[in-house]
């Protein structure tokens, strides 16, 4: 018997009538299946093995959220509307548990990040983890942030820009790609940074080696906002710090065969031939 977890997206009725007809496909063959969310957002995994996420690519990035610490592998199915780190349209959900249950299929393992916030008073706050990317961004319309960016303990630059994203190989195609920050293959092990609108010459995004530490510290006068994964995680005040790096546990994704990345940037971004 195999035990099955579901995160549903809120507020969508297709979602959960898929879910519906999951959990009674297992139910009918002997298998276990839980819908129950925590109230910090995060699922209980206790002995769970596969995640199944009904939504779209914010849904799996919560998904993974809950899974990274247990190691647990996530299956996308995509009920959103680009679907790009999803693995299976809604209308194949069945087969993939049945090829998940037969031990058909492979877990791609994907770097993500760590993030440590450090308060303005010392406060350290509990780490956070990033599949796509941390964005310290301003607060205020109109005005930017200054944001002292060092590389292994070094200073290397402060940027005045709206915002300052640290970004993944999967997250190159998301927040770092509306940036103008390079595309990496998913499969990768490396940290970009990007700078948000730079209100300077220095404009140049950067790819780091995955071993190498950033440390943001945020400057006066105005406050910033740290977005983890598209979820705003604090409001940091002149004196805060942001330390990342990558993370001590990969993200888990289940596949039905090799995944062609650029095949799946030409469907995703409509790229047409010339």
């Amino acid at each position: 018997m195999a035990r099955f977890a579901f995160a549903v997206r809120p507020n969508r009725p297709e979602a959960d009538a898929l879910a519906d007809r999951a959990e009674d496909w297992l139910a009918a063959r002997g298998h276990e299946t839980v819908r129950s969310l925590m109230a910090d957002r995060r699922l209980d995994l206790e002995g769970v093995d596969l995640l199944v996420s009904l939504g779209g690519d914010g849904t799996l990035l919560r998904s993974v959220n809950s899974a990274v610490a247990t190691s647990v592998p996530v299956l996308g199915v995509n009920l959103g509307l680009l679907g790009y780190l999803t693995e299976v349209e809604p209308s194949g959900l069945v087969a993939a548990l049945e090829r998940f249950l037969d031990g058909r299929y492979e877990v791609e393992e994907r770097m993500t990040m760590s993030v440590t916030v450090t308060r303005a008073d010392g406060t350290v706050e509990p780490e956070v983890c990033a599949l796509n990317e941390a964005t310290v961004e301003k607060t205020v319309p109109g005005h930017t942030v200054r944001i002292a960016a060092s590389i292994d303990g070094t200073p290397f630059v402060t940027y005045a820009a709206d915002g300052l994203l640290l970004a993944t190989p999967t997250g190159s195609t998301a927040y770092n790609l509306s940036a103008r920050g390079p595309l990496l293959s998913p499969r990768l092990r490396a940290l970009i940074l990007t700078p948000v609108s730079p209100h300077m010459l220095f404009d140049r995004p950067l790819v780091l080696d995955p071993a190498q530490r950033i440390h943001l510290d945020v400057l006066g006068p105005r406050p910033a906002m740290l977005v983890v994964d598209g979820l705003t995680v604090a409001t940091l005040e002149p004196g805060a710090t942001v330390d990342c790096r990558e993370g001590d546990r990969p993200a888990r994704l289940v596949t039905f065969g090799s995944r062609d990345f650029h095949a799946i940037l030409r469907a995703k971004f409509h790229l047409a031939d010339r």
